[in-house]
Order: C-alpha cells, then sequence, then structure tokens
C-alpha cells in the first residue's frame, strides 16, 4: 500500500481536515508511531487537549476500504489524528515495528463477521412490499397532476408574468412534489423558478429588466423539459403500477428524475457494473446549488477500460452538510473491483463501493490520448443527439483530439486533425470558473497534438454549440484549467 501525501488529501473529508492534520504532524504531538509486522496497521500515540494520549490508528487489512479509528471524542472520521498518521508515513516518519493491539484485533474479526454476513444477505432475493409499492406509485401519480397543473398555468399565463413574488409561490405549491416522493421534478421546477430571483438569501430578489431577459431562453427550455417530465414520467408510473415488481427503467434516466435514488444493489442487480476498472479525473468542480439547497462536487472521469467519460456526484444537503464527507480533486489512478454505473447519457454518472488508488503514469496519459476523439463532427453530432432530448444533459463533456488551439479572429477555435473548428467559451454554468484566459499562459506546445476535456454549451439564443476548455492531456502529464 503506497500511502503519500495525496492520497492522505483525499482520506480527509474536508479541506479544514487536511489542514489540522498536517498541523499535528508540524507541531510533533504524535509521540510514538507504530506499524504491525505486516505493515497492515499504522497506530500510535498522540498527544492532545486530555490527560492521556489519544490512540489513533489507520487499518488496511482491506486496502480498498481503510478503516481509521481514534479514543479522541470527534464525530470526523477519518479524525485528524488518523489522518497525521498517513501524513507522518508520508513524510518519511520512522515507524516502530510492533503487534497489533488486543482490542483492534477484536474489532477487525468483528469487521470480518459483518462483511460475511452482508455477503450472505446480498445472494438472497430482494423481497419487493408490492402493496407499499403500490402506495407510493399512486401518490406519485397524483404529484404529477399537480406538476402537470403548475406546467400548464405557466404556459397559458406565459413567462413574461413570472417575477420574484410568483416564482416563490409557485415553489410552496410545490412543496407538496417532495410529499409526493418526487424530489427530482421538485427539483427541476426550483431550478425554472430560481431563474427569476437572485439568491436564497437576497434581500433584493426582483431582477431588473434585461436580466429577466436574458433568462427567458433558459426558462424556455426549462419549461419544456418540465412538460416532457410530466409526459414520460406518468406514462413509467403507470407501466409499473400494473406490475409492481417491475425493475425501474436502466434505458433512460426518468427513475433518477422523478427522484429514484439508486442504490449500488439495484444497480448491480440490472446489470449496471463494469468489472476491474481503472478511472483518470480530468476535472472536478464544487459549487452551492442554492436552488436545491445542496453543495454539489462533480467529478469528471475517464474510463480506462472503455474510454468513456463519466461523472462522480457528491450531494450535500445544507442541513447535513458536516456529516456528509467532501469529495476533492484527485490525482491518482482510482481502481476497483466493481464499478456501478447510473442510466443516463453520454457522461453517465458512476459510483463505487471499494476503491484503491496508485499513481499516474505517462501511460495512463497514453491511453487516455489514444481514447480522444479526432474528429469533432463525430462528437458534435453525438452532442446534438443529447440536445435533441427534453431531458438530456444540456452541457456534456467529451475528450477530442486536437491539431492546434488558438485565435481566429477575436474568438478562441480548437481544430481537429481534419481541419474542423469548434469555437472555445467561457459560457457553461455560472458555478464553474473562466479558462480561457489561461490558455495564452500555457506552452505553446501545449497548444499543438494534445487531447483537451471540453464541455459543451448550446447558446440557445444564437443556436450555436461552443465549447469550454477544462484540462488538456499531455504525453506525461494532465494540465487541468479547472480543478
Amino acid at each position: 500500500m503506497q500511502i503519500d501525501e495525496a492520497y492522505a488529501d483525499s482520506q480527509a473529508p474536508n479541506a479544514g481536515a487536511i489542514k489540522n492534520a498536517r498541523g499535528v504532524v508540524l507541531k510533533r504531538k504524535l509521540v510514538g508511531l507504530f506499524r504491525s509486522p505486516d505493515g497492515t496497521l499504522l497506530f500510535g500515540d498522540c498527544k492532545g487537549s486530555g490527560a492521556e494520549n489519544y490512540r489513533p490508528s489507520a487499518d488496511f487489512s482491506d486496502p480498498s476500504k481503510p478503516v481509521y479509528r481514534c479514543t479522541c471524542p470527534s464525530h470526523q472520521f477519518p479524525c485528524k489524528h488518523s489522518l497525521a498518521l498517513l501524513y507522518a508515513h508520508a513524510q518519511g516518519a520512522k515507524f516502530v515495528e510492533k503487534d497489533i493491539p488486543a482490542d483492534i484485533s477484536e474489532k477487525r474479526s468483528k469487521i470480518q463477521l459483518r462483511a460475511e454476513k452482508k455477503k450472505e444477505e446480498a445472494g438472497k432475493p430482494h423481497k419487493v412490499n408490492t402493496s407499499a409499492l403500490k402506495k407510493k406509485l399512486q401518490t406519485q401519480l397524483g404529484g404529477l397532476d399537480l406538476l402537470e397543473s403548475l406546467v400548464t398555468d405557466l404556459m397559458r399565463g406565459g413567462l413574461g408574468t413570472l417575477n420574484a413574488k410568483s416564482a416563490r409561490q409557485i415553489e410552496e405549491q410545490a412543496r407538496q412534489l417532495g410529499n409526493a416522493y418526487l424530489p427530482g421534478a421538485q427539483n427541476a421546477l426550483r431550478a425554472l423558478t430560481g431563474l427569476f430571483y437572485r439568491s436564497e438569501i437576497s434581500s433584493e430578489d426582483e431582477l431588473k429588466g434585461s436580466e429577466r431577459e436574458r433568462a427567458y431562453s433558459t426558462a424556455l427550455d426549462q419549461l419544456n423539459r418540465l412538460h416532457s417530465l410530466c409526459k414520460q414520467g406518468r406514462k413509467y408510473l403507470s407501466t409499473r403500477g400494473e406490475d409492481p415488481e417491475l425493475k425501474p427503467e436502466t434505458e433512460s434516466g426518468i427513475a433518477a428524475w422523478l427522484g429514484h435514488a439508486w442504490q449500488l444493489r439495484e444497480l448491480k442487480d440490472a446489470g449496471l457494473v463494469q468489472a476491474n476498472v481503472e478511472l483518470l479525473q480530468l476535472a472536478f468542480n464544487a459549487h452551492d446549488d442554492w436552488t436545491r439547497q445542496e453543495l454539489v462536487e462533480t467529478g469528471v472521469w475517464l474510463n480506462l477500460q472503455t474510454g468513456a467519460v463519466q461523472l462522480t456526484r457528491n450531494y450535500r444537503p445544507y442541513h447535513a452538510v458536516k456529516f456528509i464527507r467532501e469529495d476533492d480533486s484527485c490525482f491518482h489512478v482510482v481502481v476497483t473491483p466493481e464499478l456501478c454505473v447510473y442510466p443516463g447519457d453520454l457522461n453517465p454518472r458512476v459510483r463505487w463501493d471499494a476503491m484503491q488508488p496508485r499513481p499516474m503514469t505517462p501511460a495512463d496519459c497514453a491511453r487516455a490520448r489514444e481514447y480522444a476523439k479526432p474528429d469533432l463532427r463525430a462528437v458534435i453530432k453525438d452532442v446534438k443527439a443529447q440536445l435533441k432530448s427534453p431531458l438530456g444533459d444540456r452541457h456534456p463533456f467529451a475528450l477530442v483530439r486536437f491539431r492546434a488551439l488558438g485565435r481566429a479572429g477575436d474568438d478562441f477555435v480548437l481544430e481537429d486533425p481534419g481541419g474542423e473548428r469548434l469555437v472555445l467559451t467561457d459560457e457553461a454554468r455560472e458555478s464553474e470558473p473562466p479558462t480561457l484566459h489561461l490558455l495564452p499562459l500555457l506552452h505553446k506546445t501545449l497548444l499543438h497534438d494534445q487531447a483537451l476535456l471540453v464541455r459543451f454549451h448550446h447558446d440557445l439564443d444564437s443556436q450555436k454549440l461552443h465549447a469550454k476548455p477544462f484540462s488538456i492531456v499531455a504525453q506525461n502529464e494532465i494540465i487541468r484549467l479547472a480543478y
């Protein structure tokens, strides 16, 4: 098991934990450092605020699922003391060989028993409570009736009648969608109404006339999505109502749009799993989605087995932020025995239950470059096909091969090996930082014959397709323009 500082960073629940753990090492509070004879356990003694030293440990008996323990009262896992062990090891501190403490041996045995029991339960057929499911489906259909009524009223009244006050009134009515097991539909409606006021905390919510005009094209597209959601959702729920044991739809993302929270077991049972996968992160973004009242962290990954660009998403509701681990940029290759893939579009969401990191090598960059699409026309065709779907992702990612990056008049453009060009832009999502201004700062060798991760943006007013640059995959490294 290779433990370096980047790995230690990846295990931290948030940025504050990284800072505090590094401080523990810097202040030399670790007064005893030990390792088990087989190297699967790091443990030690750490000075704290109490009379007795804390006893942190990092258990790698299963490297894909490390377990961190500590006698401190912190509710954060791993705590700064356990993380400090990793940083001390990464920085070359000497760990004295010592037998595994009895209490940890006992806890290891309990974990093994739980794992065996979980494996047995996984092999048993999952029973569906058809009576409860029928009631839930009827409640959801009633919720769609409400959503359809709201959408119809908006279409009849026109978007010009929407302002901060009326938008909030619609949101109040839409609270019932959450009670109807339709949180996905509720979030889709908030994405529309949120265009017409400034923020959740602003005292000046009303938009100016020019600001409202800029929102109309996006609002019209979102209204179309809601209309399609009502239509497709009703068909999907009615079909499931006729056969309650029918599995959730896997050919499209309609189940998630309605708010179905896929479990790993469901994805595996549906065959939506890939074995022995390696993933390379190409970009990372964290933003505050105040319309959903959640912090969202998105990782963009290249599947080194298939060449697919896939996404991880970590949702942290405001009321539970401190209880959910914060995702961050990853500079290792993630190796997972099972990768679960959600139903979706060009960039499906993925999750894994266990993984091991390994350092990225030039060979990984070479594989990534081989997967880069050399034909812009083919890429654009796939993107346009997705944009035609009312419920398709409006900002898909693609890894493309380019011959040159540079200016053509007032625009930055990407030119593929065949001479096809694509205009680059900073427009995509407000939460993403600008990147175009960084391109002239790159070494000239990076502007020729490389691979570029882009996110497409369809300008609804001009009906033109642009792309935002995110990272360049060079021969030996990945240059991230946006982390």
